[in-house]
């Protein structure tokens, strides 16, 4: 059992590109998801949790250091994470874990101490330092093709072509079909991973204290999902798309929006298709909202597969469980797909903690929570003070069902839109890399987004305007909330640029204060 005989054991499971209202214990009213739903029964769920930064590999940047980008500086998939930073993996080993990874981290790996031919530097999915694999699944799903080929599935497509309707035959259907792929609902990415973190399980001795994060890839498009999940959800049913009356009053409302609407093409989330996402019509949306919906049903499924195994080992009740994203979905809002920019959706993400030792304070939490938030949290459940230079503050307080005496009252996020290897956004704007960005600060009723590059700062209502479709930024009424939010803003980012050793000074009797050493070791 916990307690001062031993560590309790960590699940961490991440579910790429689940928006943080696709919950029914969160009070969606279309989506069933009866087993994150029992999880949160028995643990809390945090209502207004939210995303770093996007795309992956920045939005797992910030969950796994406890750092704000401006921070760890993951700027884009592909940007290298300083070695110098610890993190979540390495603090658990110094524990005495040995922190297991199924699935992906998308850590870009620093290129300074590995040899210029290093194949790790061909890929932006390296391994965060600190984990053991037991299960590697990138992009490509090669070990998930090779296990899909011994159960006689032809897998010669590769990906993502395996993951086309079945029936199409190699060619590009016009509008979203909702049919099957060739893989069954038992033989999805996210079932491998299910079945091998089960298989693992089984050999752990129950006396050691064991972590094993879980990456589920799913709801990440492509948009597909066997049956029964592709006809669970009628494309008919959920909320109105919170969008413009057109995609050109959308990109008409802020030279941001005209250039994120003109990048995102079609064949992304659909392999085969062609055009732009915004050409799409109010159908095709639809339907590929209740594909999507299924593909959050299925992953549930899976986490029913894995609640079941825990509790078969007897570890249930010795095991802290994370159930969050790296961030969010657009999901036909502002005729856009994917993740980025400034909107809610794309950072608006799940976050369930159950810790068995506190199972009667569950509950839910409406307080703005930060992907920084996770790793203070576990190091402060596994009795290790937080390093004072990381950025998010411990949840604990709140999984022992108390309030905190002073917690924010806003949450905040960065979008970075370089490309260093295509520069794209750079000709587009005629900026440097370095301008290419957003920050975000996000309170109950305003919402204010700062430009990098001379592009106009957006100020939203969101009490009157929870669309986030009328910017007041240039309303003379409301310049003084503009400069409020503005200073704000600044005021956050400067209280949080690198405290690594900024909280440290040398004096004659030595060093004085607080020296992070990275790798998961503080002084």
């Amino acid at each position: 059992m916990t307690g001062k005989a031993r560590r309790p054991n960590i699940l961490l499971i991440t579910c790429d590109q689940w928006r943080g209202d696709c919950l029914s214990a969160a009070g969606h009213p279309v989506v069933k998801t009866p087993n994150a739903d029992a999880l949160a029964a028995e643990g809390v769920l945090f209502r207004r949790h939210y995303g770093g930064a996007a795309p992956c590999s920045p939005a797992r940047a910030c969950l796994y250091t406890g750092l704000y980008q401006m921070n760890n500086r993951v700027c884009r998939n592909g940007t290298p994470l300083d070695a110098r930073h610890g993190n979540i993996a390495l603090h658990a080993r110094s524990l005495g874990y040995d922190p297991t990874l199924f699935g992906s981290t998308d850590v870009s790996l620093d290129p300074r101490p590995l040899a210029p031919g290093d194949p790790r530097l061909q890929s932006y999915e390296g391994v965060l330092p600190g984990f053991t694999v037991r299960q590697l699944l990138p992009e490509h799903q090669k070990q998930w093709l090779s296990w899909l080929k011994q159960r006689g599935i032809d897998a010669n497509a590769g990906s993502p072509d395996i993951h086309r309707p079945a029936n199409e035959c190699g060619k590009a259907e016009a509008a979203v079909s909702n049919a099957p792929p060739v893989y069954s609902k038992d033989e999805t990415p996210a079932a491998f991973l299910a079945g091998e973190f089960t298989r693992w399980l089984g050999e752990q001795e129950q006396a050691t204290p064991w972590f094993a994060h879980l990456s589920f890839i799913s709801p990440h498009p492509p948009f597909i999902v066997p049956e029964p999940y592709n006809t669970l959800y009628d494309p008919a049913d959920g909320a109105a798309f919170r969008r413009a009356a057109s995609w050109q009053a959308e990109a008409e409302s802020h030279p941001y929006l005209a250039y994120d609407l003109g990048q995102q093409k079609q064949t992304k989330f659909r392999p085969g298709s062609s055009g732009k996402v915004h050409d799409w019509s109010d159908d095709d949306f639809r339907r590929i909202r209740a594909i999507y919906y299924g593909m959050i049903s299925e992953v549930d499924a899976q986490l029913g597969r894995i609640w079941h195994a825990v509790k078969a080992a007897g570890a249930w009740d010795d095991t802290i469980i994370v159930l969050t994203s790296d961030h969010a979905e657009m999901m036909g809002d502002h005729f856009m797909l994917g993740k980025g920019g400034y909107f809610d959706g794309s950072y608006h993400i799940p976050l369930i903690i159950r810790d068995p030792r506190h199972g009667k304070a569950a509950g839910s939490v409406d307080h703005f929570t930060e992907a920084v938030d996770i790793l203070p949290t576990l190091l402060d459940l596994l009795g290790r003070d937080a390093a004072r230079h990381l950025d998010g503050h411990s949840l604990k307080p709140f999984i022992k069902g108390e309030q905190p005496a002073d917690w924010r009252d806003a949450a905040h996020w960065e979008f970075d839109f370089r490309s260093i290897a295509g520069g794209e956004a750079e000709r587009h704007f005629g900026v440097a890399s370095r301008q290419c960005n957003l920050a975000v600060i996000r309170t109950e009723k305003f919402k204010y987004v700062h430009f990098g590059g001379g592009l106009p700062p957006l100020l939203f209502d969101l009490e009157s305007d929870p669309g986030e479709l009328n910017s007041l930024a240039a309303d003379p009424a409301h310049q003084a909330v503009r400069l409020e939010f503005a200073e704000r803003l600044l005021a956050w980012r400067a209280e949080h640029l690198d405290q690594s050793l900024a909280l440290a000074e040398l004096t004659e009797h030595g060093v004085v204060g607080f020296v992070s050493r990275g790798q998961g070791v503080e002084q």
